[in-house]
């Protein structure tokens, strides 16, 4: 591989790189652990874009996981979705275990023709590998002019505890819905429990706490450790909701039966392999429901109407779902990557023999 285009670290935690070369590192990692080309390219932009939009837990550091799930057969390259049941509005398909993210984009070139042709459709995905961020889908779903929901449900990888719970039975478990605005969209993007398992995986990689209130040691003891989240018997998320987690803990358990029961993926730590996700994805054509014009108009009234308050201090502005991400990825100067999450990304390369000459940076972190 060619020497890295390595731009001045963010800080002395973070490297700074630039999005090219992140991209072939990337991929030149995915593709010599027997990852296709295409499989490798398509992996790599969604993970990109989940750093660029703040969100590194789906970003670059999930490469670890997938070559360990590769090795371990878990998930499998050169797997294309196929159909298991099929009607004109709803079909049921399997993943087969292949890379989530080139299989959930396949299901979204299928979908998005049958919600044009049929008004709405509504697709079951089943064995599925981790298909990253949820809002990436149904985004690029309402820059196409749907209304798109969806739900995935996360098995084999149980982290979260029901509510009242020491025991985790109960996956990350997220939800997004994604409508058109303009020439951008507005999407809520979220899990169900109080942090994402890569932020708390990140924190572990790089010796970091995490905030109070996210997780509990296999005794049920609340935490800021995450050495105290991976441990055998292993520890557990809290639901979303704090006090009121029974809230998040309804929503997690729904999708257990949405996405991974109806689907057919299943539940819980024994019916699949490690972290499957079974995905329920819905999808509406707007044209078919409202005038566009109209529709236009009265998102734009009430984005006004919701930004036009008082703020408490400190606060701008009030954002709507989804603008985060966009301001995130627009300010961004290239990917940055805890250095700790980096030496592990090194030794990975190292392991599947991919050549890195790393030049170094130039204020000397």
């Amino acid at each position: 591989m060619s020497s890295a285009n390595t731009d001045d670290p963010a800080s002395e935690s973070e490297k700074r790189f630039s999005v090219d070369y992140v991209t072939q590192f990337g991929a030149s990692i995915l593709a010599a652990a027997g990852a296709t080309e295409d499989e490798a390219r398509i992996v790599m932009a969604e993970l990109v874009a989940a750093d660029l939009a703040g969100h590194p837990s789906h970003g670059v550091m999930r490469l670890l996981q997938y070559v360990g799930h590769m090795g371990m057969g878990d998930i499998r390259p050169g797997i294309s979705l196929k159909v298991v049941r099929e009607s004109p509005v709803v079909s049921v398909y399997d993943g087969h275990f292949g890379f989530g993210q080139c299989i959930m984009r396949e299901l979204l070139a299928v979908a998005s023709t049958r919600a044009r042709e049929q008004g709405t459709y509504t697709a079951f995905c089943r064995n599925c590998g981790h298909i990253g961020r949820l809002g990436s889908y149904t985004r690029d779903a309402a820059r196409d002019g749907l209304l798109a929901m969806m739900m995935v449900n996360v098995s084999g990888a149980c982290r979260v505890a029901p509510f009242g719970s020491i025991d985790a039975r109960l996956g990350t478990n997220p939800i997004s819905i994604a409508a058109p605005r303009g020439d951008d969209v507005i999407c809520v993007d979220t899990t169900t429990c109080s942090t994402a398992e890569g932020k708390v995986r990140i924190a572990h990689q790089n010796g970091e706490p995490v905030p109070e209130g996210m997780i509990i040691d296999n005794q049920g003891r609340p935490t800021t450790d995450p050495n105290n989240f991976y441990t055998d018997p292993p520890g557990a998320i809290l639901p979303l909701g704090g006090p009121i987690g029974f809230k998040g803990s309804g929503l997690a358990v729904m999708i257990d039966v949405v996405a991974g029961i109806l689907s057919g993926t299943g539940f819980g730590q024994f019916d699949v392999a490690v972290g499957t996700n079974g995905v329920w994805l819905y999808l509406v054509d707007l044209d078919r429901v409202v005038d566009r014009d109209h529709y236009e108009s009265e998102v734009e009234r009430y984005v006004a109407y919701l930004k036009d308050v008082r703020v408490v201090p400190g606060v701008e502005e009030v954002l709507m779902p989804g603008e985060p991400e966009r301001l995130h990825a627009a300010h961004a100067e290239g990917v940055r990557i805890p250095c700790g999450t980096w030496a592990q990304l090194l030794q990975l390369a190292k392991e599947v023999e991919v050549s890195v000459k790393e030049r170094k940076p130039s204020h000397g972190h």
